[in-house]
């Protein structure tokens, strides 16, 4: 029997989290609906120190291509059954396949579409099954499917152009680090053998550099281990929601970085909860499946208290300005929103504008960070090169004397 770590929502409203013991999560879902529990998440409870090397999450692109065929089958009249096994037959990825099989089978025993998922749920995005199921109530399948699609690939998109602009950077970066490494490695020690044969004292930045080169020969095993260890110790500590809680809070707090941070987490919150609600997603249920997938403690904390303050009745534009987590510009967006009765526009024209700002501080960040790797590399370049050419000029003043 395993134990199963949930989130839910009890029938007054209220969030709860938990575990419970179950021979399958399928039993533990049906355990907690009993309960009249609204299941939120649900999945296998791990020690904090195993790790799941073998977790596989289904690659953004398959879930992209795997929805948009499927939107096209259910838009055309096929059965969600026929339509599962044609995308499974062509389906290259392995995992896909193995979902698609366990889901068909489920429908087959006459399970929903989003019921057959729950067991898989941690291999799509955390609002997937949540919109699907909302979907189906409102008969709205292919559509949804569609709206999950595009907001995947604007989200690959966005994804690959921070990629692209950080690709010159660490194309920098690689060849300084090959070229400080060749000289250290196979030209430095040419010149202390020399100068010992000749009896000479090697100059303070051939010796300095010498020195570094011999203490990474010796102790680069005990620096692999130590950044293992390091490794290894940040992911423990990252389990504990008290130290996640303090690095998210410091990484808003930084300079350019937290501004990157911030309006990327806006222009998903508004592009996704705007695709939500065109499927029907009560606005509470929303704000749960929005909070966590945010990824970062603050937002989710404070969407907590924004999603209890609209079950109270305050609507969403006051507790999202109370949280003081959105810009000014969103929140008065979304209050214009609810005041006319179109949210979703107003949250699909904040997230094209949070979309804009996002590529521009990107950009502002990338223009910080090549010249920042250009000096760095350069003064370790340059100290290199002052050692060697030291050393040679101590050479030319050897033969001279």
């Amino acid at each position: 029997m395993a134990t199963f770590k949930y989130t839910a929502v009890k029938p007054d409203g209220t969030q709860v989290r938990g575990n419970t013991r179950a021979d399958t999560i399928k039993l533990a879902m049906a355990g907690l609906m009993d309960q009249s529990f609204d299941v939120v998440n649900l999945k296998e409870s791990r020690s904090v120190l195993q790790f799941e090397i073998t977790k596989k999450k289904l690659p953004p692109a398959e879930v992209m291509h795997f929805s948009r065929q499927l939107a096209a089958f259910v838009r055309a009249g096929v059965p969600l059954i026929e339509a599962i096994e044609v995308i499974e037959e062509e389906a290259s990825n392995k995992h896909v396949r193995r979902v698609l099989s366990a889901v068909r089978e489920e429908l087959r025993t006459g399970e929903t579409f989003s019921s057959a998922l729950t067991p898989f749920q941690t291999m799509f995005p955390q609002f997937y099954v949540d919109m699907l199921r909302a979907a189906e109530l409102t008969g709205t399948l292919d559509s949804v499917l569609d709206e999950i699609s595009r907001y995947i690939e604007r989200d690959l998109d966005a994804r690959q152009k921070i990629r692209s602009a950080m690709v010159y950077p660490l194309v920098v970066l690689v060849m300084a680090i090959i070229t400080i490494t060749v000289l250290a490695v196979y030209v430095l020690p040419r010149f202390k053998d020399f100068f010992a044969s000749l009896g000479a004292t090697l100059p303070l930045p051939t010796r300095m550099l010498i020195g570094v080169t011999n203490f990474l020969g010796n102790w680069w095993w005990a620096l692999l281990g130590g950044i293992v260890l390091t490794v290894v110790s940040l992911a423990i500590l990252f389990k504990i929601r008290a130290v996640r809680r303090l690095r998210d809070r410091i990484i808003l707090k930084l300079p350019v970085v937290g501004s990157v941070v911030r309006y990327s987490i806006v222009e998903r919150f508004c592009r996704l909860l705007a695709s939500m609600m065109e499927a029907g997603v009560p606005l509470p249920d929303a704000m749960a499946v929005l909070g966590r997938g945010t990824n970062n403690i603050i937002f989710e904390e404070g969407l907590g208290t924004v999603r209890e303050a609209m079950i109270r009745g305050q609507g969403i534009a006051e507790p999202l300005a109370a949280s003081r987590l959105f810009p000014g510009a969103m929140i008065q967006m979304a209050r214009v929103g609810e005041d006319t009765g179109t949210l979703d526009a107003q949250l699909e024209a904040s997230a094209a504008y949070f979309g804009k700002e996002l590529e521009y501080k990107i950009k502002k960040l990338t223009s910080l960070f090549e010249p920042a790797v250009i000096l760095v590399m350069g003064a370790i370049v340059g100290f290199v090169a002052i050692a060697l050419v030291s050393a040679m000029y101590g050479i030319y003043s050897q033969v001279s004397i």
